[in-house]
């Protein structure tokens, strides 16, 4: 009768505590891609946040160095004569002491002077980029891929209390990172104080206040899509 050979060896599978050396290993590596995600997330805030507060430092600085509203500035011959890279402005406003730029016209190449807001900052040296683009190219993408814009409109619906003057905008920005925006610049809360926010469409640069189901929101939903504006 055949026996077994006593060369062949046992097999053996993996114990208790090798398994349990794998399971913590695998919830490190988890919680490492989790945390990562967070930090990038909390990043993409700040860095939004930071460019709002250059933005409005930079507004404030066309004023004390110009005495004109950036936009509004004009005509087009005495932005040019300045020189340097004044010679490439081709937008210009009426320079009646107001930026003309309606809610609708926030992320487009409309006529109102939001484009000639961005070319004039940009001929000053207060932020970078191309001075010659216009339109829809004139405007800085935001840290969640959106539009940054400007508006002089109320971004709020009728119902609600709005925030006059000039504001800049963001579009695109997803709920989580709206808050902590709101938190760290103003008061957590979407309908009040100087940063208010209105629902937007996901994937699309939703004007400011054109989509607000049910009235503005008195907190922000982390599922959603918000057009967030600061008052300048």
């Amino acid at each position: 009768m055949p026996t077994r050979s006593r060369f062949i060896p046992r097999q053996q599978g993996f114990t208790l505590i090798e398994i349990a050396i794998v399971l913590v290993i695998i919830g490190l590596l988890l919680g490492g891609v989790f945390k990562g995600q967070e930090l990038i997330e909390n990043s993409k805030a700040k860095n939004a946040a930071n460019d709002m507060n250059a933005i409005i430092a930079a507004y404030n600085g066309y004023i004390d160095r110009y005495k004109r509203l950036p936009g509004d500035d004009g005509p087009l011959a005495t932005l040019t004569a300045r020189g340097g890279n004044w010679t490439q402005v081709t937008l210009f406003g009426n320079n009646n002491g107001a930026i003309a730029s309606t809610a609708f016209e926030t992320f487009t190449a409309g006529a109102g002077e939001g484009p000639a807001f961005w070319q004039h900052l940009k001929a000053a040296n207060f932020i970078t980029g191309n001075v010659a683009d216009i339109g829809i190219n004139a405007l800085p993408r935001n840290a969640f891929g959106g539009l940054t814009g400007i508006t002089s409109a109320n971004v709020m619906p009728a119902a609600a209390t709005g925030l006059l003057g000039n504001k800049v905008c963001l579009s695109q920005v997803p709920g989580k990172q709206a808050l902590a925006m709101d938190n760290q610049l103003d008061d957590g809360r979407p309908n009040s104080g100087t940063l208010r926010a209105t629902q937007g469409v996901a994937g699309t640069n939703t004007p400011p206040g054109a989509n607000v189901p049910g009235g503005a929101a008195a907190s922000y939903n982390e599922s959603l899509i918000y057009t967030i504006c600061r008052g300048m």
